[in-house]
């Protein structure tokens, strides 16, 4: 398989530094595999079916980092499970939908845990580099890739500045029909998308309602979403703000 674009027969036969100055902190990766978690409750409405996603949703989830604990990884766990992610014995390789981050912060040594994820950006870089429209931002933020036109090509991966999306190196045999994936394609968080049509929250989020309640998931358009409510009463911070990418994902308490 050919790590870019046009690169002739391969491409068609096998077809299918990031939290700069975070606040202050100084971000450390953690390996491949590591957690993430979530806040309390969200609201989410069951999308009729065959009815088109609306611009008026915007989903998004807030992450409140005094709740998540650095030792848990309930939400992590949540997602493998969820969407049929396996160790394949090589850490390097293994899809990483979302994974926890270490913040220190220089001066005082005063250390927290951030969950970092594909954040959903209202103008995601993803997107714009996407030779064939494979990455795409559904009407309601949603950011998606389409396995039938994605060729590999990476280039979403270079552009993403959360390092949020993954390569699968190798054949699956074990496919959930809710995250199918497929070899020589890229894939990443997106928001448990069949959950929330359905009406559900992100298994993320369910998992980590029962243990700190860490994440909040919900419409960002609905002024009286649980989501909209606490992004009105406390100051929260979007990773990479100088981007000015609008990502639907927030953090409060990143300081």
């Amino acid at each position: 398989m050919s790590n870019c674009c046009g690169k002739g027969k391969d491409a068609a036969v096998e077809r299918r530094g990031f939290l700069k100055g975070a606040a202050g902190f100084a971000a450390t990766l953690l390996a491949p595999g590591v957690t993430l978690y979530a806040f309390g409750a969200g609201e989410a409405s069951a999308r009729p079916a065959g009815e088109p996603a609306s611009p008026k949703v915007r989903w998004g989830m807030l992450i409140d980092l005094n709740k998540c604990t650095p030792g848990c990884n309930a939400c992590v766990t949540a997602c493998n499970e969820e969407n049929g992610l396996k160790s394949t014995g090589r850490p390097e390789i293994d899809a990483q939908w979302i994974r926890k981050v270490t913040l220190k912060d220089p001066k005082t040594d005063f250390i927290r845990s951030a969950p970092v994820m594909c954040q959903h950006c209202e103008k995601p870089p993803c997107v714009d580099v996407c030779p064939t429209g494979a990455s795409f931002k559904r009407a309601d933020g949603i950011v998606l890739v389409d396995k039938h036109i994605c060729i590999g090509c990476r280039y979403c991966m270079m552009a993403c500045p959360y390092k949020a999306r993954s390569f699968v190196h190798e054949e699956h045999d074990d496919q959930k029909t809710s995250a199918p994936r497929g070899k020589g394609t890229v894939e990443g968080c997106n928001l448990c998308v069949d959950r929330i049509d359905a009406g559900r929250q992100p298994a993320c989020v369910e998992a980590c309602a029962r243990e700190g309640g860490a994440m909040i998931f919900g419409d960002l358009n609905d002024p009286d979403s649980e989501i909209a409510r606490t992004l009105r009463r406390q100051p929260t911070a979007a990773l990479r703000a100088d981007l000015a990418l609008n990502p639907g994902v927030r953090y409060a308490n990143l300081k």
